[in-house]
């Protein structure tokens, strides 16, 4: 039985070749994220197979940013195809959208404090307020907590930190940004083994790459999980 606190990342180029992955993984994994870039190459109807053909949960990570108005009906279709977790910007006007928009259905809404993929300077650039990453992020999990999120996606290293906050108790904490020891950061700047994750406070762990391009995907996705029951 797979132990669904990993949850694999389809970053491939199209349905098919997750199709493929899924069925190299078998029963292994009963977790996938299936991500923006796949949304072309027939994601929804993937999410679908792999939910009602497979028996898998699902995780769509759209980060939806927009209208209150254009999030609610966006999620409400979404809602429809009977996934799990759906990302959502954790602004706190997006985040009341979107939960109207899931009301009725099992979706579970998770809000995006900050990307993994960012830093400060990447901040600065994009003009956003001055103050340490990891303050910003705090605040932003709280905010999003109070609009009514059922979780927040955050970097492992700021996983202990949201949990100890008040606004968290019975919510998820969903990190990216997971490396095992020994592999390749990739795009990641804030990264974790999912030891680490696990044990500061995340109930669920995203790992893409290290699985996917393994040579014995199987074996990559055991050896995480054999490292996170540890933990």
């Amino acid at each position: 039985m797979s132990d669904d606190r990993l949850i694999v990342a389809l970053d491939v180029p199209n349905a098919l070749a997750g199709l493929e992955l899924a069925k190299q993984l078998g029963d292994t994994v009963g977790f996938y994220k299936i991500g923006l870039g796949m949304l072309t190459g027939g994601g929804l109807a993937l999410a679908n197979e792999l939910k009602q053909e497979q028996g898998k949960r699902i995780f769509l990570d759209m980060k939806l940013f927009d209208i209150s108005a254009t999030i609610e009906a966006a999620v409400r279709g979404l809602a429809q195809f009977d996934l799990d977790f759906l990302t959502v910007h954790g602004d706190p006007h997006v985040v009341r959208a979107a939960k109207e928009g899931a009301a009725g259905s099992g979706l579970k809404i998770l809000a995006v404090t900050i990307l993994t993929s960012l830093d400060r300077a990447d901040l600065d650039a994009a003009l956003i307020r001055e103050g340490a990453l990891d303050e910003l992020v705090m605040s932003r999990a709280a905010r999003a907590f109070e609009a009514g999120a059922d979780g927040v996606i955050s970097s492992p290293r700021e996983a202990a930190a949201i949990r100890g906050l008040s606004e968290a108790k019975g919510r998820l904490i969903v990190t990216p940004g997971v490396r095992p020891a020994g592999t390749a950061p990739g795009d990641q700047k804030r990264i974790a083994t999912p030891g680490q994750a696990i044990g500061d406070g995340a109930d669920h762990i995203v790992v893409g790459r290290p699985i996917w391009q393994a040579t014995d995907p199987a074996a990559a996705a055991q050896a995480v999980l054999a490292e996170i029951a540890g933990s």
